[in-house]
């Protein structure tokens, strides 16, 4: 969907489908959306390409949290909170922050707890970094975020880095930034905003400092770096002006009161931004009748933007016109077909339909998607019910098995993967991934990680 809400409570609850949920957000929900993590990424890759790692390993999540925090977990996956999107005044603060997070990447920072993480889904991981993994291994014997030891959890030892670590990354962030042409002003100025709040709160600290120890060194380095570098002075691209703009209007759209935005846009503003955003806000009032005329003017007066077209899927399906929401969404994956997160919404709509000529395709977007995505588990349990429907058993089994791993329950895995092996044929590859799948699994029994 447009703007996708993973919600995670205190038992590490993950909401059963792919809808946008305002009303039942809590703090710490991983957000994904395709079009704000793809202008990420295309900021991002110049500086990944410097640090020597494949853009396409990389993700950027973001987390619905208004604290200024970002971290990196789980291997090539870095995560930042809304908060830090939002006080970001430029493209050059955020791609500053990433690139020190990149740094860590790069430095092989991340072999703490790499092993506990491995089969964890993404939602698994947030549920970690947040400490939810304690409440869920002390209630529940099914949570997928019971993955380390509590008491590791929530001391969070394993994200925090040493001050060495710490001054290595940045000395590394600002050699991407120098090999990339762009400026560390926006990196010093973060650091300086952080410096000022950890005199002003003492004890209570902001989560980013916690995590990451800063010190008048480090801001000194930073400093003398930004004093001497020719690119020091260098603008940001017009296009990632661009690009922030709309990832902050995009989130505040989604994030905040309808009548703020709309207050804040008035129907006197005709800018992409302004429509935009009253789209999404007349989409959660929710008053469709204003919101779509919205979304089709900006469909007809950019015929090439899948997100678009994606809104307008997102609006008549969240309101019970599956059909109807059939064509934009072919519309956006035409558009876009590298694009995981709209063929998974797409897939969902599919099945949704209740169209069985249409289960094939659903499982072929999936299967797509997950290629990249695949410690997504709603993308596991969708491909589930596609093979289910398409009359293939043994496939749903494995797609089960699949989504029981990336959630870390290893008796339903090894159920599956047993039911699996039982329906598939024995010198398939599908049969292979089962009898590997339970091997992962029994490995995670051993190390007494999970359920």
């Amino acid at each position: 969907m447009s703007l996708r809400l993973v919600l995670r409570t205190a038992a590490f609850a993950v909401l059963s489908t792919l809808l946008f949920a305002p009303a039942a957000m809590a703090a710490g929900g991983l957000i994904r959306d395709t079009e704000i993590e793809a202008d990420i990424h295309r900021m991002m890759t110049p500086v990944w390409d410097a640090a020597g790692l494949d853009p396409d390993a990389v993700h950027v999540y973001l987390l619905d949290d208004d604290q200024i925090n970002s971290f990196v977990a789980g291997g090539q996956n870095i995560f930042i909170n809304t908060g830090l999107v939002r006080r970001a005044k430029t493209p050059n603060m955020l791609i500053g922050v990433l690139a020190h997070e990149s740094g860590h990447i790069a430095l092989g920072h991340l072999t703490r707890a790499a092993e506990a993480m491995k089969n964890a889904s993404i939602e698994g991981i947030v549920a970690m970094v947040l400490g939810a993994a304690a409440a869920v291994a002390s209630h529940s014997d099914e949570g997928g975020a019971a993955m380390l030891p509590g008491a590791l959890v929530a001391e969070r030892a394993w994200l925090r880095y040493s001050v060495t670590q710490e001054a290595s990354a940045d000395e590394a962030a600002l050699g991407y930034l120098d090999r990339t042409h762009q400026s560390a002003r926006g990196l010093l100025k973060f650091f300086e905003r952080l410096q000022t709040e950890e005199l002003l709160e003492g004890e209570h600290l902001n989560p980013y400092l916690r995590d990451h120890p800063l010190t008048s060194q480090r801001i000194e380095y930073v400093r003398e770096h930004v004093a001497h570098s020719p690119y020091s002075n260098v603008s940001d691209p017009p296009q990632y002006v661009a690009m922030l703009k709309l990832i902050k209007m995009k989130l505040a759209a989604f994030l905040s009161p309808p009548g703020t935005m709309l207050a804040r846009y008035p129907a006197s503003d005709n800018s992409l931004l302004a429509r935009y955003a009253r789209a999404i806000a007349y989409y959660r009032i929710p008053e469709l009748d204003k919101a779509l005329p919205i979304v089709d003017g900006l469909i007809r007066d950019h015929p090439h933007n899948p997100f678009f077209e994606e809104l307008k899927g997102q609006m008549l399906f969240e309101n019970g016109r599956v059909k109807e929401a059939i064509a934009p969404y072919d519309a956006a994956v035409r558009l876009d077909p590298g694009a995981p997160l709209l063929r998974i919404s797409r897939a969902q709509v599919y099945i949704e339909s209740q169209q069985p000529q249409l289960d094939k395709t659903a499982i072929a977007d999936l299967k797509e998607a997950l290629r990249s995505e695949d410690k997504d588990n709603q993308a596991w349990h969708l491909l589930a019910i596609a093979y289910g429907r398409d009359g293939q058993k043994g496939e749903a089994a494995l797609a089960l098995a699949e989504e029981a791993l990336a959630a870390g329950k290893k008796r339903d895995t090894l159920m599956e993967a047993a039911r699996a092996e039982g329906l598939l044929p024995k010198t398939s590859t599908s049969y292979a991934r089962a009898e590997e799948i339970k091997r992962e699994a029994r490995e995670l029994k051993e190390r007494k990680v999970g359920d």
